[in-house]
């Protein structure tokens, strides 16, 4: 499931919730409880590829080197 930002647009406060894909955003600030929450866009990633044949950009080589 994934885990989304928010900011109360009335009081700053922040925080990150946990929803379905499918919930719609939250509304309601749960430290001053105003209809002024906003989902924000995310300021980092969770998704990193790792290992020998992956590149920064995603495309690893045609094909591995032999061994």
């Amino acid at each position: 499931m994934p885990t989304y930002e928010y900011l109360c647009k009335a009081c700053g406060h922040e925080w990150e919730q946990e929803q379905s894909i499918k919930a719609r955003p939250i509304r309601e600030c749960p430290k001053c409880h105003q209809e002024k929450a906003q989902r924000q866009i995310p300021s980092r990633t969770g998704f990193v590829l790792r290992g020998k044949y992956w590149a920064r950009d995603g495309y690893g080589p045609a094909k591995p080197p032999p061994i």
